[in-house]
């Protein structure tokens, strides 16, 4: 099995923050070019075998700023992507909260199975995201890197260590932000959102993405 580096993209263009954005196909900001770019230098002496990434437009510009020169090698997947949130695409979470109490209500007493009106569930999530990840693994048996979302990393984080998705907000990660999984180890989680030196965010913004 090979090494696996996840990395979720950089920061985003969003109109509002603190709302849904899951499959709604947003760019970079300038801020997260540079996250990007510092990732770049720590990567520069690192053979990947093969780089994959979600197929929306933050998660491909990502991989680019990444592959100079080596686009064409990039290979996407859209069962990479984040989170499919229906309705809620878009929508701050105050809005979707007092627009939809009882719906609101369900999602904390179901995170796992619950899923927005047009949406999918975070089981559902896990289960294409996972498989895809299985799929690509078996096909190599080098080092590869995986650009994809905050939900599909931390669905991962949670399988392997046998977390219920329940708890699945409470593994925080960044833009930027890199989880390293070695499958030949007992213990096969080697980093969890690790961040380029004297990179850290200063701000956490509410984003699924």
């Amino acid at each position: 099995m090979p090494l696996l580096y996840l990395l979720r993209h950089g920061e985003i263009e969003s109109p509002r923050r603190d709302c849904f954005i899951g499959h709604t196909d947003v760019p970079l900001s300038s801020a997260g070019r540079d996250q990007i770019l510092a990732w770049r230098d720590h990567f520069r002496d690192l053979a990947f075998g093969a780089v994959w990434s979600s197929d929306l437009l933050r998660a491909v510009q990502t991989a680019e700023l990444l592959s100079p020169g080596r686009e064409s090698h990039i290979r996407t997947n859209r069962e990479l992507r984040e989170l499919n949130l229906g309705e809620w695409e878009g929508l701050p979470r105050d809005q979707v909260r007092a627009a939809h109490p009882d719906l609101w209500k369900a999602r904390g007493e179901d995170l796992a199975g619950f899923h927005p009106p047009g949406g999918e569930s975070f089981s559902e999530l896990q289960s294409r995201a996972v498989s895809c990840i299985h799929r690509i693994c078996a096909e190599e048996l080098e080092r590869i890197l995986i650009v994809t979302h905050a939900g599909v990393i931390r669905i991962l984080v949670c399988m392997i260590l046998e977390v219920p998705i329940s708890n699945l907000f409470r593994i925080h990660i960044d833009y930027a932000g890199l989880t390293i999984i070695d499958f030949k180890h007992a213990v096969p989680i080697r980093a969890v959102n690790a961040l380029p030196i004297g990179k850290a965010n200063t701000a956490y913004p509410r984003h699924i993405s």
